[in-house]
C-alpha cells in the first residue's frame, strides 16, 4: 500500500476513535500492523496527528472557548476557574508521561497489551453501564449517628464549572490511559461518571481535557523524532492531520447526543470484539 494511502486510512482511524471510548492509540497500533507498516516512523506519526483531531474540539467549542480567552486577563471568576480546571487536570498525565516516554514507547505500544486492554475495558463499561441503570452512581454514602443512609447526590452538568477537587480526580483517572488500548476518552468520562458528573458533562469535559493533553504529546514527541521527521515523513503528518481533524468534527459534534441516547453500550462490545479480533489474529500471523 502506498504511504499516502496509508497516511489517509490512519488519519480516519484517528478523527472516529479520539473522542470515544475505544482508544484511538489502540486503534492505530492495531491498524499499523495490519497494515505491515513500521515501527518507524508510523509510531511518531500516530502521536502526532492526533493533534489535528484536538483541533476538531477547538473548531467545535470555538466560541465558549474564546470567551474563556477574553476573560482571563481580565476579572471573569468563571474563565479562571475553568481554566485552572482543565489545568490540574492536566497535570497528572503531563507528569506520568515525561518520566515514561520512552518506557509507553518502546513496551506498551505493543498489539498484545493493546487487545488486552480494549477487552478488560469494554468489560468495565459495560458494568458501569449496568451500575449507572441502576441508579447506584447517583447515591452517595451518608453516616449520621451511627446510621448509614443513601442518599441522592447533585450531578455536576456544567463542564465549564466543575470543582477543583473533580477536575484532578478526572486528571487522575486519566493517567490510565498512558496504557494503549485504555482510552483517554473512556478514562476521563467514567472518572467523572464517578464523580458525580452528568453524562454529557463528563464528555464535554473530557474533549477540554484532550486540549492540553494532546498538545503536550505533540510537542514531546515532535521533539524526541524531530531527527525522524524528513520532508517525506512531514508530508505523511499532514495528510493524517487533515484527514483526522475532518473526521473529528464529525465525532465531536455527534458524540454527545449519540451517549446522552445510547450510552456505552455500543462502545463496551465493540471494544471486546475488536480485542478478541485482534488476539486471534497475533496468535495466528504472529
Amino acid at each position: 500500500m502506498a504511504d499516502w494511502l496509508a497516511a489517509i486510512l490512519l488519519g480516519l482511524v484517528e478523527g472516529l476513535t479520539e473522542f470515544i471510548p475505544v482508544s484511538s492509540t489502540g486503534h492505530l497500533l492495531l491498524a499499523k500492523q495490519a497494515l505491515g507498516l513500521a515501527d518507524e516512523p508510523w509510531n511518531t506519526f500516530i502521536v502526532m496527528i492526533q493533534l489535528g483531531a484536538i483541533l476538531a474540539v477547538v473548531a467545535v467549542y470555538f466560541v465558549r472557548l474564546w470567551k474563556v480567552l477574553l476573560g482571563l486577563p481580565g476579572k471573569d471568576p468563571a474563565a479562571r476557574r475553568f481554566a485552572i480546571s482543565v489545568l490540574l487536570a492536566f497535570l497528572p498525565s503531563a507528569i506520568l508521561g515525561l518520566l515514561l516516554h520512552d518506557f509507553i514507547k518502546d513496551v506498551l505500544f505493543n498489539t498484545t497489551i493493546v487487545c488486552i486492554s480494549l477487552i478488560v475495558g469494554g468489560v468495565a463499561l459495560i458494568v458501569l453501564e449496568r451500575w449507572s441503570d441502576a441508579g447506584t452512581m447517583g447515591l452517595r454514602r451518608r453516616v449520621k449517628d451511627g446510621v448509614v443512609t443513601l442518599e441522592q447526590r447533585d450531578l455536576a452538568e456544567d463542564a465549564m464549572k466543575l470543582t477543583w477537587k473533580t477536575a484532578i480526580g478526572v486528571g487522575l483517572w486519566q493517567c490510565l490511559s498512558i496504557i494503549p488500548g485504555v482510552s483517554r476518552s473512556g478514562a476521563t468520562i467514567v472518572g467523572g461518571l464517578l464523580l458525580g458528573v452528568d453524562k454529557k458533562a463528563a464528555a464535554e469535559f473530557s474533549f477540554f481535557l484532550a486540549i492540553p493533553t494532546m498538545v503536550g504529546a505533540f510537542a514531546l514527541d515532535f521533539w524526541e523524532s524531530r531527527d525522524l521527521i524528513t520532508g517525506d515523513v512531514a508530508g505523511l503528518i499532514a495528510i493524517g492531520f487533515v484527514v483526522s481533524f475532518i473526521s473529528g468534527l464529525f465525532v465531536v459534534r455527534f458524540l454527545v447526543d449519540f451517549v446522552g441516547r445510547y450510552g456505552f453500550a455500543p462502545f463496551s462490545i465493540w471494544r471486546i470484539v475488536v480485542g478478541i479480533v485482534g488476539l486471534i489474529a497475533i496468535q495466528a500471523y504472529g
